[in-house]
C-alpha cells in the first residue's frame, strides 16, 4: 500500500498474511475484478449460491438504468427471488452449519464491569422473541419501526427482528436530539419506537426516554405522529442486581403508549417463522444529511444488500473462521449496519459490540478490549486514532496487542501522521491497514478491494473521474468521482422522494452515479479521495450538511443570516466554523455564542456542536446574492491567498471578516 506524503514508500503485508489470504496476489484480484465487470451474471450468482433462497430469481442477477435521459433510474437484483436476511445471518448458521455455540458477539458496556457473551443460538432465540413482541404490538410486513437505542444487545435484537418479520427498520443514532429523531420518525411514518430509559456516555447519564418523549410530542404538535407504541429497554447500567430499575433516573411514562421491554419479552416464544420476502423488498431506511438541510432517507433492499455486505466483509477484512473482529462504530450509522451486524453475521463471524468511548474509564480502553478478546481485525475511525495519539505510546505498552492481524479505518480521510502512528504503534509495524471509502448510499466498501491492494475498486465497482463538463479523464487526473454502473448493494431510492434521488445522484452527469466527492488518480492508477465537492461537512466521520447547521443557527431570534464551513481540526479532521450575521442592534457576545451552540445541539445533536462562531457584520456574496463559501473557508483557516475577488459585490467585507476572526482559531 502507498501512504500519502511517504515519498512513494510501499508497505507490504507479511508472507503469512498473503499466503492465507482469500485473494493472495494482485493477479488473483485482477482476475476476480475482471470477472465481476465482464461476466457479472456469473460473478454474483457464485456469491448468491452461498445463501438460502426460498424461491430462485426468474430474471438476470442485475438490471438497471443510470441515465435520467432514458427514463426513471432503477436498480434490481435477483428479481423474483424470495429470501429472508435474518434467516441467512442466523438460522443458516445454527440449523445448517452447526455454529449455534459459536460466539456471535462479545458485548462490552460503557463500564468494563458490564459485559456479556452472546452465541448464535442465543442471538437467534432473542431475535425470535423480539419479533413475536413486535407482531403482538401490531407490526406487519412493510411497517416502519424507529429504533433509538445505544450500543446494547437489544439494538441488534430489534433490527434483526424487524428483518425477520419483513418490517423496515429505521435506526436513529442515540446521540441525536429530539428534533432530529422526530424528523426521522415523521418521514418514515413509523408505527413503533424502540428506545431505552437512559444511557451512560462516559460519566454522563442521559435520559434517553425523555428525549424520545420530546420527539413524540413534536410529532404530535405537527399532527404527524404515527407511533402507536413505545417499547422501552431498561439499560443494564440502570438496573439493580435483581434486574429492577434503579432510582438514578426518573423515567417518564405514558401507560397508553409505553411498554417495558422486559415485560413484553418475558413470555414471548423463542421461535418465529421468518417472512419470505421478495429480493427487492425494503430492508431498512437510514437517514443521512442532505445538502438542502432535510435528512435523506436512504433505502436499501434485502437481497442486494445481503450479497454486497457479506462479500465486502469477507474480502476487505480477509475474514477467517477463527477471527475476532471489532468495528468501533455505532450501529446508528451505516458502518454499524454493514460491518457490525449484517456483513459479519452473514459470514458467521465473532464480533465485539462496544457501547463505550475510547477514553473511559481510562485511555487504554481500546487496547484493554483487544487484549481481553484477542481481537484479530480492528476497524475504527481516524478521529479515534488522532484522539488516542495525544496520549502517546505509554497506554498501549500495558497491553498485549499481538493478536492483531489487520487494521482498518472508515468515515473520513486519514492523515499521514495518524496512518503512520496506527501502523507503527498499534499494528507494531506488521499489520496492513485497510483505508476504506464508501457511503451510506453504497452500503459497503467501494474503493477498497481485498486487503492487499489499496485504493483500487472493489468487485463490481467501476469508478471513473469526470471534469466539470462531464468528460471522462484518463490517466493522472483530478475531478468528480462517479460510478459507471451499479452493484447489488447500492441504494434503490430516497424514501418517498424518488425525484430528489434522481436529481441528487444522477442529474448532473447522466449515465453515472455521482458520489459528491472529488478524487485524484495518480500515475499508478491509485484513487485518492480529495473531499466533498458539494456543501457537506465531515466532522469526526459524521457527514452533515452546511444547510442543516445554518437552518438551526437562523432559528435564533437574534440571527439574520448564517454561513457554515469546515476548518481543519487535529482530532476531528474537520470542525464547524460558523459565520453569523445578527439583526440590527443585537450585540454579539459570549452569551450569544453559547446560546447558538446550545441551539445546534438541541436541533441536531452534540456531534454538530460548532467549534467556532464568528461575528459577521456581512457575508461575502456575488452580485447575484450567492454566498462565496470558498472565501469563508479561507478566512476560517486564516489563509489570505484569496484568489479572484472580482465577482464579489463588496470586496471590503473580506477585510472586516478577517478582523473579526475567532481568537482561538488564529
Amino acid at each position: 500500500m502507498v501512504v500519502p506524503d511517504s515519498k512513494d514508500k510501499m508497505y507490504y503485508p507479511s508472507d503469512d498474511l498473503q499466503k492465507d489470504a482469500h485473494v493472495p496476489g494482485f493477479n488473483s484480484y485482477l482476475a476476480l475484478y475482471r470477472k465481476s465487470l465482464e461476466t457479472p451474471e456469473a460473478f454474483w450468482k457464485d456469491v448468491a449460491d452461498e445463501f438460502f433462497w426460498k424461491t430462485p430469481p426468474v430474471g438476470p442477477m442485475l438490471q438497471y438504468n443510470f441515465d435520467v435521459t432514458k427514463g426513471n433510474i432503477y436498480v434490481k437484483c435477483m428479481e423474483g427471488a424470495k429470501t429472508n436476511i435474518c434467516y441467512n445471518v442466523l438460522d443458516r448458521h445454527v440449523r445448517e452449519s452447526n455454529l449455534g455455540q459459536k460466539v456471535a458477539y462479545y458485548w462490552e458496556g460503557n463500564s468494563p464491569e458490564q459485559h456479556m457473551t452472546i452465541t448464535y443460538s442465543q442471538l437467534l432465540s432473542q431475535v425470535c422473541r423480539c419479533a413475536n413482541v413486535l407482531k403482538r404490538l401490531g407490526v406487519k410486513k412493510g411497517d416502519r419501526v424507529s429504533i433509538y437505542l445505544p450500543m446494547i444487545p437489544e439494538l441488534v435484537f430489534t433490527m434483526l427482528a424487524c428483518a425477520r418479520i419483513g418490517a423496515v427498520h429505521s435506526i436513529v443514532f442515540a446521540g441525536f436530539s429530539s428534533e432530529s429523531l422526530s424528523e426521522r420518525i415523521m418521514d418514515a411514518q413509523s408505527s413503533i419506537l424502540v428506545t431505552a430509559d437512559g444511557v451512560y456516555r462516559g460519566e454522563k447519564l442521559i435520559n434517553l426516554k425523555q428525549i424520545a418523549d420530546e420527539a413524540l410530542e413534536k410529532c404530535r404538535k405537527k399532527a404527524s405522529s404515527s407511533i402507536t407504541k413505545c417499547l422501552v429497554v431498561k439499560h443494564p447500567a440502570l438496573r439493580t442486581k435483581s434486574g429492577a430499575a434503579c432510582n438514578k433516573l426518573q423515567t417518564p411514562w405514558d401507560s397508553e403508549c409505553d411498554v417495558w421491554w422486559d415485560e413484553a419479552m418475558r413470555d414471548s416464544p423463542d421461535e418465529c417463522e421468518p417472512e419470505w420476502l421478495d429480493a427487492e423488498d425494503p430492508l431498512f431506511i437510514l437517514y443521512t444529511s442532505g445538502s438542502t438541510g432535510k435528512p435523506k432517507g436512504v433505502l436499501h433492499t434485502v437481497a442486494g444488500y445481503l450479497l454486497y455486505t457479506s462479500l465486502t466483509f469477507k474480502y476487505v477484512f480477509d475474514h477467517h473462521h477463527d477471527d475476532v473482529y471489532w468495528c468501533t462504530a455505532d450501529i446508528g450509522w451505516i458502518t454499524g449496519h454493514s460491518y457490525i451486524t449484517y456483513g459479519p453475521l452473514a459470514n458467521g463471524a465473532t464480533g465485539v459490540l462496544f457501547e463505550g468511548i475510547p477514553v473511559h474509564p481510562h485511555v487504554g480502553r481500546f487496547w484493554e478490549i483487544i487484549e481481553k478478546y484477542k481481537v484479530t481485525k480492528f476497524y475504527t475511525a481516524p478521529t479515534a486514532i488522532r484522539l488516542l495519539m495525544k496520549y502517546g505510546q505509554e497506554p498501549l505498552q500495558k497491553y498485549d496487542l499481538s493478536s492483531l492481524r489487520i487494521l482498518g479505518t472508515v468515515g473520513e480521510p486519514i492523515n499521514p501522521e495518524a496512518w503512520q502512528w496506527y501502523h507503527k504503534v498499534v499494528g507494531q509495524g506488521r499489520c496492513p491497514i485497510v483505508d476504506t471509502f464508501w457511503q451510506t448510499e453504497t452500503s459497503g466498501c467501494d474503493l477498497k478491494p481485498p486487503f492487499l491492494f489499496q485504493t483500487f475498486p472493489f468487485f463490481g465497482v467501476e469508478p471513473t473521474i469526470l471534469n466539470e463538463h462531464g468528460e471522462e479523464l484518463e490517466g493522472e487526473a483530478e475531478g468528480y468521482l462517479v460510478f459507471r454502473k451499479p452493484w447489488p448493494g447500492i441504494m434503490r431510492t430516497l424514501y418517498r422522494n424518488h425525484e430528489h434521488f434522481e436529481n441528487t445522484y444522477f442529474k448532473k452527469f447522466p449515465g453515472f452515479y455521482v458520489t459528491g466527492d472529488g478524487c485524484r488518480r495518480d500515475k499508478d492508477g491509485y484513487y485518492w479521495i480529495t473531499g466533498r465537492i458539494d456543501d457537506m461537512l465531515n466532522v469526526s466521520g459524521h457527514l452533515m450538511s452546511t444547510a442543516e447547521v445554518e437552518a438551526a443557527l437562523t432559528e435564533h431570534l437574534a440571527v439574520a443570516e448564517a454561513a457554515v464551513v469546515s476548518r481543519p481540526h487535529k482530532v476531528k479532521g474537520e470542525c464547524l466554523y460558523c459565520f453569523v450575521t445578527l439583526k440590527d442592534s443585537r450585540e454579539f457576545n459570549h452569551t450569544t455564542v453559547e446560546e447558538l451552540k446550545r441551539l445546534v445541539r438541541e436541533k441536531i445533536g452534540p456531534v454538530a456542536t460548532p467549534d467556532f462562531i464568528q461575528n459577521a457584520p456581512a457575508l461575502p456574496k456575488t452580485r447575484s446574492g450567492k454566498i462565496m463559501r470558498r472565501i469563508l473557508r479561507k478566512i476560517a483557516r486564516n489563509d489570505k491567498d484569496l484568489g479572484d475577488l472580482s465577482t464579489l459585490a463588496d470586496p471590503k467585507v473580506v477585510e472586516v471578516l478577517f478582523s473579526h476572526r475567532c481568537e482561538a482559531a488564529a
